[in-house]
């Protein structure tokens, strides 16, 4: 089976990419948001447990219970950006070939 090499591992373009979403930062985020709020990942259930994180008497316990409900974070926003990316290509690919 041939190895298959990512095209960003290409001189220059990595760095093409990050220039790309740098500048397309402001409107991804709003994207982003969208998506989670539409989704209802930030909803009552995430602010419970928010606020469970934040009244925790021990301190050793509310840090565990923050650190854990940033990694969760992280790692939904990150799916739901992968989502939005394969969608945002679906759609510049789509938009290419009608051109």
């Amino acid at each position: 089976m041939p190895i298959v090499r990512p095209r960003l591992t290409e001189p220059g373009r990595l760095q093409h990419a990050q220039e790309v979403v740098t500048h397309a930062a402001p409107s991804l985020q709003r994207v982003l948001d969208d998506a989670l709020a539409m989704g209802g990942f930030f909803g009552q259930a995430h602010e419970g447990e928010l606020a469970r994180a934040a009244g925790e008497p021990d301190g050793e316990e509310r840090l565990r219970r923050v650190r854990t409900l940033v990694a969760e974070e992280t790692r939904l926003g990150m799916l739901v950006g992968v989502a939005v990316g394969f969608e945002l290509a679906h759609e510049l690919m789509t938009s290419d070939e009608e051109e």
